[in-house]
């Protein structure tokens, strides 16, 4: 493989030059990769983020969303804007056993498409039967 020590004394020094630059390369990689669609900074919302993450991607319809909400028993608020709905969900994190309420501001396009929605922390409220 390497014809003389000097050959390989060479690729040890490149190896070395190229070490920080790969090292650097892997971490930015890994850090977009680990980016996640957060719509909340508040860790108690986690759980619903991720809920609707799951049930509502990007591109649902209006229709579906209301569908969604109306048939888990969220509230569904008057939205201020056209193209918004706006409802508190309540979700219960099985693992601590603690409830969390979102005020969820869901946005829609023209064509009544989810474009992305906002979480933000609501007080919680006794379960309705």
């Amino acid at each position: 493989m390497f014809r003389s020590l000097h050959s390989l004394r060479d690729f040890r020094i490149a190896t070395a030059a190229l070490f920080p630059v790969m090292l650097a390369v892997v971490l930015v990689a890994g850090v977009a990769g680990c980016k996640t669609s957060a719509h909340s900074s508040d860790p108690h919302l986690r759980r619903i983020d991720e809920m609707l993450d799951a049930e509502l991607p990007k591109g649902t319809t209006m229709t579906r969303v209301n569908v969604f909400l109306s048939s888990n028993g969220y509230r569904v608020e008057a939205s201020p804007k056209p193209h918004t709905i706006v409802a508190i969900v309540r979700h219960i994190d099985t693992e601590t056993l603690r409830p969390a309420t979102a005020r969820v501001t869901f946005y829609f396009d023209a064509g009544e498409r989810l474009t992305t929605y906002d979480l933000a922390p609501a007080p919680d409220e006794p379960i309705q039967p």
